[in-house]
């Protein structure tokens, strides 16, 4: 869509020929997110480039095959610390975006697994709302919750019953249960961190896309794009946009959302600190989930707005040093994905031309010696986003669906 960019296509060559072997991996603790079953920090994450840059015509099949069986090199977890960065759906989501016939039957039953364990979670979280307790992260978000699930799910199976099983748990979730209390149903009595926190007495609002609500917006929005039939959908969607658009703040260097608030800005109005514009918590997430609904509910006035927050935080110099990592999640491979996304969508044809400098920026720090290869901090997800924008399109396969950025 942009053209070809050279360049970046080395650099992203470059970090693929570095990670062409598991065995780098080898010194890694077999633990966390260094398991190579996770998608974050493991070999599953890793096989996402070579599969990317399989499916382009820039790499091969052995590199995948070779990463693949690494990632299932020990047993899968389909259990409750199973998610779409973990287990048997991280696993099966790779798969899935191999699209190679050899893995037909692992990948079916990583499907049964994925699906038998996102319906026990379905029946606790709904448990859960009916009994009027509140929202904890684990239940619903990205990167541990039943939003995730719903990636793995809107993606390998969009028309399966269990898709619409969780756009309706989303959508439920939207709904306030009535009563005096003034906070928003998925307000979390918990800190930043999922567990109690003394800095977060009474809990906060989460607005990011790793861990809060935005991620749940982009998802229901996806589903309105993916013509997914569930009642009270489009309604679910036009909630979540009233209650961000309270926290929207326009300013002339750009307009932005929070990544979070305590209970006292929410109920005092009071302005939160500007987030820094990484994926995460900050404009490469919250815009993008916002550009998502306006192109969803047929919103041309938040389009433009999240087009105009993304543009603002390219041209501004003092906001990209604020993402000094190279990674998707903090650093400034998370911004370069997100804007390419949006700019593909985009009414606004400014964006795609500030890119390159972000990608020159980002191809230069790769250029030092690799200390940390993973996807979502490491060189394989900068290397992803910098293959991205060298190949000028949108990926061929959904790797950034984990991202909730498409």
């Amino acid at each position: 869509m942009f053209g070809v960019n050279r360049t970046a296509l080395t650099a992203a060559t470059t970090i693929a020929d570095a990670l062409a072997d598991p065995q780098i991996l080898r010194h890694e603790p077999l633990s966390g997110r260094a398991r190579p079953q996770s998608l974050a920090g493991g070999a599953v994450g890793i096989a996402l480039l070579h599969i990317e840059r399989a499916r382009t015509g820039h790499g091969d099949e052995a590199r995948v095959h070779a990463w693949l069986t690494h990632a299932a090199s020990e047993p899968i977890s389909a259990g409750p610390n199973a998610n779409l960065f973990h287990g048997a759906p991280a696993l099966g989501f790779a798969l899935h975006t191999a699209a190679m016939p050899r893995y037909r039957r692992a990948l079916a039953a990583l499907d049964d697994k994925t699906t038998t364990l996102t319906r026990t979670r379905l029946a606790t979280a709904h448990g859960r709302i009916g009994r009027g307790d509140r929202l904890q992260m684990r239940e619903f978000d990205l990167i541990h919750g039943l939003t995730g699930l719903g990636v793995y799910h809107l993606h390998r199976h969009p028309t399966h019953p269990i898709t619409g099983e969780v756009i309706a748990y989303l959508t439920r979730l939207t709904q306030s249960p009535g009563g005096t209390d003034d906070l928003p149903p998925w307000w979390m009595p918990v800190g930043l961190s999922g567990e109690p926190d003394a800095d977060f007495p009474l809990g906060h609002g989460n607005l990011g896309i790793a861990h809060g609500i935005s991620a749940v917006l982009a998802l229901l929005s996806l589903a309105i794009l993916h013509n997914i039939p569930a009642a009270g959908l489009q309604d679910a969607v036009a909630r979540l946009c009233e209650w961000t658009d309270q926290w929207r703040t326009d300013e002339p260097a750009g307009t932005w959302w929070p990544g979070y608030l305590t209970v006292e800005q929410a109920r005092s109005l009071a302005p939160p600190h500007r987030p820094r514009p990484s994926w995460c918590y900050g404009i490469s997430g919250t815009a993008r989930a916002q550009h998502l609904a306006g192109l969803a509910l047929g919103d041309t006035a938040r389009q433009h707005a999240a087009e105009a927050a993304i543009l603002a935080t390219l041209r501004n110099p003092a906001q990209l040093a604020l993402l000094p990592g190279i990674g998707l999640c903090h650093g400034q491979a998370g911004l370069l994905q997100s804007a390419l996304r949006t700019a593909v969508d985009a009414r606004n044809t400014a964006i795609a031309a500030e890119l390159p400098d972000v990608a020159t920026h980002l191809s230069a720090q790769l250029a030092q010696p690799i200390t940390d290869p993973e996807l979502m901090d490491g060189a394989a997800g900068a290397a992803l986003a910098l293959h991205a924008f060298g190949t000028g399109a949108a990926p061929v396969s959904p790797w950034d669906a984990v991202l909730l950025l498409g």
